[in-house]
């Protein structure tokens, strides 16, 4: 079965697990696990900030991050295919009772004068904007960068007026080698940053979340109130940090095996390649073949390839490190073989 769901799908490798079952422990709610503290110093200088903490999840990350900017009864200005926005279980309004202000937006880039027009000054009618959101790469447009010029251009104004920028980075990695910059080149521009461990890297657990010192130790006190605090977590903080050392240019063969894809998919008649793949994932329309999203994945997965919905004419494929160019041929041939199936 070759699996194109997701990044997310990806398995530790011998040398991950080997880290694992060999790390140095303490407990990390004391501040004891070096592993933990190894890997949140080396992740903090990655992204140029001063501190940084290991969290489980991308989504917890993000919500400790909204949680510790904010006050109840603010408003975040965000893109409104955001990720925080559609599938966080609306942790932003149960969590810390904050409200989204959600603006249309093309590739993840909200247009700067619709951005200045929906921050709010002070007034007893409006909530308050607490806090401006940025994800990079862009989920829901197929994996989109945002230019160092945009990200730039979004920080002057929040700067302006004095609001701070978080960038959800789950895959800042992509982002980073898609732009061929550093990755401080694009965390200089916001408050915070947070990023998966889990997706490109392919590490089996956690994220971190990065700013300066006197915001992380404010989050890790929600992290706590959240359930986070772990104890003896350098068993999962080893195969991350190995995953980091070892580097990331491992995603250009990633990206190129997306392109590879997306360019025999765009040759099935029907089928329309809508994003422009710039990272890992490619995003077809079906419309024109009459049949739905999940039409197509149910003969693609009879034929051994997995994909996931993303509308319902809409079909995501997602390329990762455990994905071989001989793998993506094998899912052209088996592709192939289901659009025989139901439009040959």
């Amino acid at each position: 079965m070759i699996d194109l769901r997701s990044d997310t799908v990806t398995k530790p490798t011998p040398e991950m697990r080997e880290a694992m079952a060999n790390a140095v422990v303490g407990d990390d709610v004391y501040g004891e696990d070096p592993t933990i503290l190894e890997l949140e110093t080396y992740a903090a200088d990655l992204v140029g900030k001063e501190a940084a903490l290991f969290v489980t999840s991308g989504t917890q990350g993000n919500q400790v991050a909204v949680l510790t900017h904010m006050r109840q009864g603010e408003e975040i200005v965000m893109d409104e295919e955001a990720h925080v926005f559609l599938y966080e279980g609306g942790a932003t309004a149960a969590l810390a009772g904050v409200q989204s202000r959600t603006l249309p937006s093309k590739k993840g880039q909200i247009p700067l004068e619709q951005l200045a027009g929906a921050i709010r000054m002070s007034d007893v009618h409006f909530p308050d904007t607490g806090l401006i959101w940025l994800e990079n790469t862009h989920n829901k447009s197929g994996g989109s960068v945002l230019p160092g010029s945009y990200l730039a251009n979004v920080a002057e104004l929040a700067k302006e007026h004095q609001i701070p920028v978080h960038i959800d980075g789950a895959r800042i990695f992509n982002a980073s080698v898609a732009e061929n910059v550093l990755l401080k080149d694009i965390a200089k521009h916001a408050s915070t940053v947070q990023f998966c461990l889990s997706k490109g890297l392919g590490a089996p657990v956690g994220s971190i979340l990065a700013g300066d010192r006197s915001f992380i130790e404010r989050a890790r006190k929600w992290r706590k109130r959240l359930g986070g605090g772990l104890r003896q977590s350098g068993v999962i903080a080893a195969p991350a940090l190995l995953a980091l050392k070892a580097g990331f240019d491992h995603l250009n063969e990633d990206h190129k095996n997306a392109k590879l894809l997306a360019n025999f998919l765009a040759e099935l008649e029907g089928f329309h390649v809508i994003n422009e793949v710039q990272t890992n994932m490619i995003l077809v329309d079906t419309t024109e073949t009459g049949l739905t999203s999940e039409d197509w994945l149910i003969e693609l997965k009879s034929q051994g390839v997995l994909a996931v919905p993303y509308g319902p004419y809409t079909i995501r494929f997602t390329t990762h490190r455990d994905l071989s160019q001989n793998d993506i041929h094998h899912a052209i041939h088996q592709t192939k073989k289901a659009w025989q199936q139901l439009k040959g």
